[in-house]
């Protein structure tokens, strides 16, 4: 996978959960979710991107937008239920008019050195 400017990513971990609208509005479902960050990844809460396949290559993926996230110590956000496990919800790609919409939510790194501390973050699951 190749995702467009950006040097390194990470995929998001397995204890990872998340917080869905009682109401929501009409539009992208992932707009109207707020992950809960797991402790030990509070620093890279501004990291965390939606990303979609590209229609040019099917190698190449395109953020979209920023990932709204809180830590499991912070209140849940009045109007929202969970939270949920995020996995299996990722598991299944999105259909929309007879073919595959194909996201991810990843986190996006410029440079090694912050790609290397939210690695070895990733790897301390307890």
């Amino acid at each position: 996978m190749i995702v467009q400017d950006t040097n390194f990513f990470c995929d998001m971990p397995q204890d990872m959960k998340y917080l869905r609208d009682r109401n929501p509005p009409q539009n992208f479902l992932e707009q109207n979710m707020i992950f809960v960050l797991p402790e030990r990844l509070r620093k890279f809460r501004r990291n965390l991107f939606h990303v979609r396949r590209t229609e040019a290559d099917a190698t190449v993926y395109a953020p979209l937008f920023r990932v709204r996230c809180i830590t499991e110590r912070e209140p849940v956000p009045e109007g929202y239920d969970g939270p949920f496990d995020v996995f299996p919800f990722y598991t299944n790609p999105t259909r929309k008019r007879r073919r595959t919409l194909d996201y991810y939510v990843l986190f996006l790194f410029q440079d090694k050195l912050s790609y290397v501390k939210c690695r070895d973050a990733l790897g301390d699951v307890p």
